[in-house]
């Protein structure tokens, strides 16, 4: 670990780097938002975004544990610590997961290009993957860099909506929060959310390097949480104010940001969750990287160059463009999302909750743990 990282390293870039991951395309646009969570209302939908808060929390901060104790900054070494021999079957989920998550940015990016610029869905897409592959290309501090100039473009973004959308139709945000309304299925909705995302927290096993004490892992995790779902928190309570009309439109932001009815603001919005789109798309995608410049630098010797990264990247996002062309954002988000929230549940955090905390309790210290 290195000692001489400073603060914002070792307890916000962790957060800053959970959010860039699991932002993307849904959140960002209101499409996770409107099927996860507006369904149970607008009282229920903040309980599932309290509980898909408080999830993510509690599993960063054990993940960013396990991985300081085991030594483990890369996804294989992480599941090889916890899972043992059975550690590929996390990665042929990954790996299945990228794809999909990809292809839910690919598809948000062609709609925004549809919507805003008029552009056919696939130009929008191939944007967005031709600037993953060249960020992803140049390793840590390139990521790293992005996570922090998108996070400074994103919060002030949300903030600004949040202050004009009160400005401009506060009265029905108000009165949707105050009439009273049925709140079935908000803890469905927020353990799934929180299910398919917390992936999020393995994609960025990288930066955990900047760690130094246990104590730093529990509150960079805590810290984490908060960090990635306040700005969903904000766009969740404009959006209730069109509730239940709003959770059919395939992009709920710019549907609000119609209501705004400014057309400069309304380019800038896109322009963040653009940014947003290349940022976790990136981190997704440096995960794969890591993991291969790991195993690649460890039997040959070898740096893993930026062309072999932009191989890698290249190809996974070929598969991700043509699924998002197949398919479509809607369809992805409701189905693929689902099935991910499982796998992921059952494959690492259950593993990580019994098994994870019985090892990290059993050693007492970090040297003990690294030998796990």
């Amino acid at each position: 670990m290195d000692s001489k990282a400073d603060w914002f390293q070792r307890l916000l870039l962790p957060g800053l780097a959970f959010k860039a991951v699991v932002i993307g395309g849904g959140y960002a646009t209101g499409r996770e938002l409107a099927a996860f969570f507006l369904p149970s209302g607008p009282q229920g939908g903040l309980y599932g975004i309290l509980l898909s808060t408080v999830i993510w929390s509690v599993v960063c901060s054990v993940t960013f544990l396990f991985a300081l104790k085991t030594r483990s900054l890369d996804y294989k070494t992480f599941f090889q610590n916890l899972l043992g021999p059975f550690w590929p079957v996390y990665e042929i989920a990954y790996i299945l997961a990228l794809i999909v998550i990809v292809a839910v940015f690919a598809a948000a990016a062609g709609a925004i290009g549809s919507v805003v610029l008029g552009w056919p869905p696939i130009v929008g897409a191939l944007a967005l993957m031709a600037l993953i592959a060249a960020a992803a290309a140049w390793g840590n501090e390139s990521v790293e860099r992005l996570f922090k100039y998108v996070s400074v473009l994103l919060y002030g973004t949300y903030a600004a909506f949040v202050v004009l959308a009160f400005t401009r139709f506060g009265d029905r945000i108000l009165s949707a929060f105050a009439t009273p309304a049925p709140t079935t299925g908000w803890a469905m909705g927020g353990l799934t959310y929180a299910g398919y995302n917390i992936i999020g927290a393995i994609v960025i096993l990288p930066v955990v390097r900047h760690l130094t004490s246990s104590r730093e892992a529990v509150l960079a995790g805590a810290i984490a949480g908060p960090l990635a779902m306040i700005p969903a928190l904000l766009f969740f309570i404009c959006m209730a104010g069109f509730h239940p009309a709003i959770q059919g439109e395939l992009l709920p932001s710019d549907f609000l940001l119609e209501q705004l009815d400014m057309p400069a603001f309304r380019i800038l919005f896109q322009g963040m969750i653009f940014a947003a789109l290349l940022e976790s798309g990136t981190g997704g995608v440096h995960a794969i990287n890591e993991r291969i410049a790991h195993a690649y630098e460890q039997k040959h010797a070898k740096t893993f160059t930026k062309t072999a990264r932009f191989a890698v990247t290249t190809a996974l996002l070929a598969a991700s463009v043509f699924l998002a062309d197949r398919i479509g954002l809607v369809a992805l988000i409701a189905d693929g999302y689902r099935w991910l929230a499982y796998a992921f549940l059952m494959i690492y955090v259950l593993p990580l909750m019994t098994w994870g905390l019985w090892k990290l309790t059993r050693k007492t210290g970090s040297g003990e743990a690294a030998t796990a």
